[in-house]
């Protein structure tokens, strides 16, 4: 079923539900889907299906699905294991438009229950039923009340409706964020739980909610990601649409990319990557699980015209409380902006002297309507400024009429402007959030919130790629048949346009004095292997030769202390290569991301770059702006942007490598898994780069 009304209109509006499974006993999970619909006010027909039982809960119980008459929109299966995969079956047959699968114990279980996902995808692809899950906790919508689901979260006595649809690869997680939002007094058009992914997954599902007029902002909870491209024409198109994507995802350490695979049985990636993605789709990805509530007020409705500021004003009746704020502002990437001229006098009479710092603070003239209303006033009218935070403190708990109900009037300003509340104020909060005023209770989010609403970019379209050369071309084929050592890596970068530095290559060490010669010394003498990527570590590299003679005694000595690191490894010679010096090493990396696709990084380069990691990643491929951005953001190149007045680096002429270097992700480069240039020198301003070691892995 392709057609996304129809498919819509079963996920999140069906008529006719059919649950597999269905249990009669309230204490088991698989009786709250018939429990929590009819709680909650589903008004189609439920239809229990129970070999066992010819009632279940006050509904007509059928023994299979050939017993029900009539269509069915969506089945949601009860059963676990090959029970679950006979009965998506039945379902596929029957002409069942959309089945949910509850149970675990698929990918997410090992090898056998890989197999049994493999027969899942086996019936989706015979009979083109449309799944989620498995391990999907269910399908909910508020208006009109479809709770399908066997979320315990759900038992809550009402559910409250609202404009924010939630797609989410963890069940539970959905409950959390329900729980949250309903304290705060914010609802959810539509919510649902994708599990596996076998077949309907994000992308395809935050597209769906893009078309649908009751959702106005689409927050993912992801663990990894399975359809990239997807997500990315789902974004693209929330972002004509004027509907924010926001997401929250796991895997930012180590330890969370591991969680990530053994809960979700797929693989989480590498954060940078998930970033790139992010940037280049127009995604807002947030790093703190409650602003996937706290963000949308200040993105949703919000006119573009003040994106790309970065000054934000900030006034507060608690210094300690605003001084964090501003500190997260800081790291946000945002600045403070100072108060304007006519705000300065206007605060003189109640003895604030406003014009002696930035912040505007009302702590001495304590929490009155009238100073706190004609300062926010102020402000928002103030040119100055690109957006303003007012910051509240114990007022807001106790007297929530003096700091808190004068802000009510600026709901729906044409700036942006955020309450940041510095104690636990509940009741003040959701009088904010009523009223339609974005409130925070955690400083960093609401930084956050602030930096996505003013600082987030549009989706970016992929620069265009050339076609290879003929030379390009023939060089990644000659590195297939005979193996890519690091001088048919340097031959091959050369055809990208990446500047290399001038070498030769001999045989055995008897040539390696006349090598010298002819590329001029001083020199660096290279192992040349297929087998020995990284020479440093294999004692094959000798640096800064003299003279031909001292380089044939160099070359036996590498000789042996590779065949000693690497017995069995292939020698085949050696590379005399011309010393060159730089201002900088740069260390610029390419990867074929199996959850992203292609990527550039560029970052602090030499022996230590994995041990700094000061890196910038994007999507490949990118061009020479892009590219200068990826330079500005890494904090170790700073030395050659013109830090104290140190010698500035050939910027330019880095940008240019960097964008000549991400063409590896043209379709016919496809063999090349990952490439690396560590170091690439930067030389003086004028003077250019150059490249001195090269690495291609073909996958």
């Amino acid at each position: 079923m392709n057609d996304p009304k129809v498919l819509f209109s079963a996920l999140f509006e069906p008529r006719r539900v059919a649950l597999i499974g269905a249990s009669s006993d309230i204490s088991r999970t698989t009786s709250r889907p018939q429990r929590f619909l009819r709680q909650h006010g589903f008004t189609g027909e439920i239809l229990p299906v129970n070999p066992s039982r010819s009632e279940i809960l006050g509904e007509t119980a059928y023994k299979d699905l050939d017993a029900i008459p009539g269509e069915i929109d969506h089945a949601y299966i009860l059963l676990n294991g090959a029970a679950a995969v006979r009965a998506l079956a039945d379902c596929g047959r029957r002409g069942v438009k959309v089945a949910s699968i509850l149970a675990g114990g698929f990918a997410d279980a090992g090898a056998a229950g890989a197999s049994l996902q493999d027969e899942l995808s086996k019936v989706v692809r015979e009979t083109g039923i449309r799944l989620v899950g498995p391990n999907s906790i269910g399908t909910v919508s508020t208006e009109p009340a479809v709770a399908l689901t066997a979320n315990a979260a759900f038992a809550a006595e009402k559910l409250r409706a609202g404009n924010w649809g939630v797609v989410s690869q963890s069940g539970s997680l959905i409950g959390a964020l329900l729980s949250r939002a309903d304290a705060r007094g914010i609802g959810f058009s539509r919510l649902i739980s994708v599990g596996n992914e076998v077949d309907l997954a994000v992308g395809e599902i935050a597209d769906l909610l893009v078309d649908d007029p009751k959702t106005k902002a689409i927050l993912l909870f992801m663990e990894t990601l399975r359809d990239g491209e997807r997500l990315a024409r789902a974004a693209r198109h929330a972002h004509e649409a004027g509907k924010p994507v926001i997401a929250y995802k796991l895997g930012r350490s180590e330890i969370g990319q591991e969680l990530a695979r053994s809960h979700t049985g797929a693989i989480a990636g590498s954060d940078a990557t998930f970033d790139a993605f992010c940037r280049r789709h127009g995604i807002a990805r947030v790093s703190m699980f409650e602003s996937l509530i706290d963000v949308p007020a200040l993105l949703v409705d919000r006119p573009a015209s003040r994106r790309g500021g970065h000054r934000v004003a900030v006034a507060t009746t608690t210094g300690g409380g605003a001084a964090m704020v501003v500190d997260s502002m800081a790291v946000a990437g945002l600045d403070i902006a100072g108060p304007p001229g006519n705000l300065v006098e206007w605060l003189k009479p109640f003895g604030i002297a406003a014009g002696d710092g930035k912040l505007v603070d009302l702590t001495l003239a304590g929490a009155k309507p009238e100073i706190v209303a004609g300062t926010i006033e102020r402000l928002l009218a103030d040119d100055g400024n690109d957006a303003v935070i007012f910051v509240v403190g114990s007022s807001a708990q106790f007297n929530p009429e003096l700091a808190v109900e004068p802000l009510l009037r600026f709901a729906g300003s044409g700036k942006p402007f955020a309450v940041a509340l510095t104690p636990s104020a509940e009741k003040s909060l959701a009088l904010l959030t009523a009223a339609g005023v974005p409130a925070f209770r955690h400083p960093e989010s609401c930084a956050e919130a602030m930096a996505l609403c003013l600082l987030r970019t549009p989706p970016q379209a992929a620069p265009r790629v050339a076609e290879p050369s003929i030379e390009a071309l023939s060089a990644l084929e000659a590195g297939r048949v005979s193996g890519f050592d690091e001088r048919r890596a340097a031959g091959f970068f050369a055809t990208l346009g990446v500047p290399m530095a001038r070498s030769a290559t001999v045989p055995d060490a008897r040539r390696v004095a006349a090598a010298v010669g002819e590329v001029g010394a001083p020199v660096v003498l290279k192992i040349l292997s297929v087998d020995i990527p990284h020479k440093t570590e294999a004692g094959g590299v000798a640096l800064g030769i003299p003279d031909g003679q001292t380089a044939a005694v160099a070359a036996r000595e590498i000789e042996k202390r590779v065949k000693a690191y690497a017995p069995g490894a292939r020698l085949q010679g050696f590379l005399i290569q011309k010393m060159e010096r730089g201002l900088v090493e740069v260390i610029l990396g390419y990867r074929r991301d199996p959850l992203v696709g292609p990527t550039v990084t560029v970052g602090l380069g030499g022996v230590l770059a994995e041990i700094y990691k000061d890196a910038s990643t994007r999507l490949a491929p990118v061009d020479e702006r892009e590219a200068s951005e990826m330079i500005g953001e890494v904090r170790g190149l700073a030395t050659i942007r013109g830090y104290r007045n140190l010698p500035k680096g050939d910027v330019a002429a880095l940008a240019k490598t960097i964008a000549a270097f991400s063409t590896l992700a043209h379709k016919q480069f496809g063999a090349v898994l990952e490439a690396e240039i560590n170091p690439l020198l930067v030389k003086r301003d004028g003077e250019g780069v150059v490249a001195v070691d090269g690495l291609v892995v073909l996958g």
